[in-house]
């Protein structure tokens, strides 16, 4: 639920392209990061579905003027996931009469039996795959999806490569995030800082490691420099929906449960103080939640 769009940013930065010249070949796969491997892991993954925010219509709009191409579009969506984004992408209605075929790509066993569980949609299938590895034939894609998932890539060099190569002339990698947005209230802050504390050096989006990839000798010699966009916005929340989306995160459902109890009653402490909350219904306990959303845009040369 939007109760307010606040901001829309547009930048474009500028890389100096490389002039190496790259032979396209698939290379073997890299491994997957354990905290991601376990943390997004069986049993996890139906908690994972219920917590996690949907896309703002605003957003997919944006996405769906990045390819210039003839609907309908062959799209690739890496990390897919529960099928969290699929489903958003499916159901909107500039998408919807858009897209010929939809192949998700996702290398966690428990996301994907979700996907297939939630995703009911002919156009659209999903199979098992990484970022550097997608089994996708060379120059399929009119558009790559990595929606909240690129920052847990291990080689981004391998990663562009491996984009470049599935992706059509003139085609193009969207990568998306959703983010609590720690500026837009006191509890918000509050509730990053309690659960950053367990991150224990993972590949947060937030600490933007991923952006190694636009300087890479790959990256550079294949895509045009990055487009980016960003939207402010309020979601709903509710001591439920801020508890049940803590939990979700993989670093704290990785933690011994002692561990996660007391993460858990810090959250439940910092909810009841809420400091700068806008309450939407004080009586039904809802209020909103700040967000913000980023989108990266890479079209190949």
């Amino acid at each position: 639920m939007i109760t307010s769009l606040v901001s829309l940013r547009v930048q474009q930065l500028v890389f100096t392209s490389s002039t190496l010249s790259l032979k396209l070949t698939r290379t073997m796969t890299t491994k997957l990061h354990v905290i991601a491997e376990t943390g997004f892991g069986t049993g996890t993954n139906e908690l994972y579905d219920r917590a996690r925010p949907s896309y703002q219509t605003e957003c997919l709009s944006y996405m769906r003027q990045v390819s210039k191409s003839t609907a309908p579009l062959n799209i690739v969506e890496i990390g897919a996931g529960t099928g969290i984004f699929t489903r958003a992408l499916l159901a909107h209605p500039e998408w919807a009469t858009s897209i010929g075929t939809l192949r998700a790509i996702e290398p966690s066993d428990g996301m994907r039996d979700v996907w297939r569980q939630t995703v009911d949609d002919s156009r659209s299938s999903i199979v098992k795959g990484t970022f550097d590895d997608t089994g996708v034939e060379d120059g399929w894609a009119d558009l790559i999806i990595i929606a909240q998932a690129f920052h847990w890539c291990p080689d981004y060099g391998k990663a562009s490569a491996e984009f470049s190569r599935i992706l059509k002339k003139d085609g193009a990698v969207v990568f998306i995030w959703n983010l609590e947005d720690r500026d837009g209230a006191g509890w918000v802050a509050q509730l990053r800082d309690c659960i950053e504390a367990h991150e224990k050096g993972t590949p947060q989006f937030r600490l933007g490691l991923w952006r190694k990839t636009f300087s890479t000798p790959e990256y550079t010699s294949l895509f045009h420099p990055q487009e980016e966009a960003e939207w402010a916005y309020h979601l709903l929340a509710s001591e439920q929906i801020v508890t049940d989306r803590a939990q979700s995160k993989s670093y704290i459902a990785v933690l011994p449960p002692d561990e996660k109890a007391k993460v858990l009653e810090n959250v439940r402490g910092i909810l009841e103080r809420g400091d700068g909350r806008v309450w939407i219904n004080k009586e039904e306990g809802t209020y909103q939640y700040p967000y913000k959303t980023y989108i990266v845009v890479s079209r190949k040369k």
